[in-house]
């Protein structure tokens, strides 16, 4: 299995943040390659390659599943059960008690079957949290009064609990009887709109979540508020409030970090603090964080820090041969794990591409080595299907942290249309600047 190691490099710098362990299995020869392990797994002294896979998983199971799930998750790990359920569903999923030094905890394993279907990519991922959370949250939602001031997505509390704050602060403020010591951070995802346009609303409910549990881990001794569709409200006290600055740059940094890498939601933030004497309510404190809200936001949408993406005309520069032997090796390791399809990969940095040949041929493209293909490629779009066409370009090249989920219309050389839904992904540079992007379009 040779695959290009800075694809799996950046696989798995993508998917750390999300499991403690992935595997990519050659199904036929069982032949598998450990993508990385976390922390967590790693007293397991589990192997970096094998080649029996299944035997593999079964032998991991009896050393640490619990007792009571073993037969359970033994069953549906069995290579033919596994195989024939990938096989209608293309991904399996199995929740499960792992035990590890003693301790147990909730785990999920999360099986997927590759487009070739001759490899699958196998995942683990501790989930303890999760179910603590569900337990805590189904013993809160018991009040019905408590209820009415919790967001049902979010669980936490939610304007008409902002509301009720607001009112008992400015009662504190107009009193003058005690000077109260807080402050607000307002909070905003980008681009949340795109993705409930492109990629549906449950995508967008899981970026809420996401920038949730991402604001209310920064801010652990605060209460924060969902007081808008996208829109947070943190109110700042005890050490928050005396560190509120470098948690205030803990959220940025994070937030750009998960712009680069798409990791994660990007959620631009404001700060400011009561002032004794000066601010005579609360909505004067909100407002000042609100403007420095909306700042962050626009520095974050201009994307400064992704500066090396650009058009190539702003450069006469050809790409270099170290670049193009890159882009050749990369693409031949897209190609040899995409199965069907029409497959491109771009060098962002020289806007120079690479097509496959069946899209030569069927389409009728001038080379399959092209700079600036975006422009060429929207020359065979369908006409009513340009404008998401060019929104979807401008949002790689931009740096959106979403990839644009599209179907359109492409002419083929005979002049007939086809219906194309790509497959996009970007792959960074050490900084995390988006370096190439590729993708497979797909017919419908």
């Amino acid at each position: 299995m040779n695959i290009d190691n800075l694809v799996f490099d950046q696989v798995a710098n993508t998917l750390a943040k999300q499991f403690d362990s992935m595997y990519y299995v050659e199904i036929e020869s069982g032949n598998f390659i450990e993508f990385f392990h976390s922390e967590m797994l790693s007293g397991l002294n589990l192997p970096e390659q094998g080649n029996d896979f299944f035997s593999f998983l079964s032998e991991q199971a009896k050393r640490t599943v619990h007792p009571d799930d073993l037969d359970y998750v033994l069953n549906l790990i069995d290579r033919e059960k596994l195989l024939g359920k990938l096989a209608d569903n293309n991904s399996s999923l199995i929740v499960f008690r792992f035990v590890l030094d003693g301790e147990i905890m909730h785990v999920c394993h999360f099986s997927i079957m590759c487009d070739d279907k001759k490899h699958i990519l196998g995942c683990i991922k501790n989930i303890e949290s999760e179910f603590l959370d569900r337990e805590e949250q189904e013993n809160i939602l018991q009040s019905a009064e408590r209820l009415a001031r919790l967001d049902e997505l979010t669980g936490i509390k939610n304007k008409n609990a902002f509301s009720e704050y607001v009112k008992e602060i400015d009662e504190v403020i107009n009193s003058r009887d005690t000077e109260p010591v807080f402050g607000v951070v307002m909070c905003d995802i980008n681009d949340l709109k795109r993705i409930n346009d492109t990629r549906g609303h449950s995508f967008g409910d899981e970026a809420i979540q996401s920038a949730c549990r991402m604001i209310c881990e920064i801010y652990e001794e605060s209460v924060v508020y969902r007081v808008g569709g996208d829109e947070f409200a943190v109110i700042l006290t005890g050490d928050d409030f005396v560190n509120r600055e470098s948690l205030l740059e803990m959220l940025k940094k994070e937030s750009e970090t998960n712009g680069r890498y798409r990791t994660g939601p990007v959620v631009a933030c404001g700060m400011a603090k009561y002032n004794p004497g000066v601010d005579r309510s609360f909505q004067e404190i909100y407002n000042r964080a609100d403007g420095r809200m909306y700042a962050n936001k626009n520095e974050l949408k201009s994307g400064n820090y992704l500066g090396g993406i650009r058009k190539r005309e702003e450069s006469n520069e050809m790409i270099p041969d170290d670049r193009m032997r890159k882009l050749n090796r990369l693409y031949g390791a897209l190609h040899t794990v995409a199965g069907d399809g029409y497959i491109f990969l771009t060098d962002l940095k020289y806007n120079f591409s690479r097509w496959s040949l069946s899209a030569i041929n069927d389409f009728g493209l001038p080379t399959d080595y092209m700079y600036n293909v975006e422009d060429i490629w929207k020359n065979y779009v369908h006409p009513e299907d340009v404008a998401k066409y060019v929104e979807a370009v401008e949002s790689v090249l931009e740096g959106t942290p979403v990839l644009y989920s599209i179907t359109y219309r492409a002419r083929k050389a005979d002049g007939t249309y086809i219906t194309l839904k790509p497959r996009g992904f970007i792959l960074n540079d050490s900084k995390g600047v988006p370096e190439y992007f590729g993708g497979i379009m797909l017919p419908q």
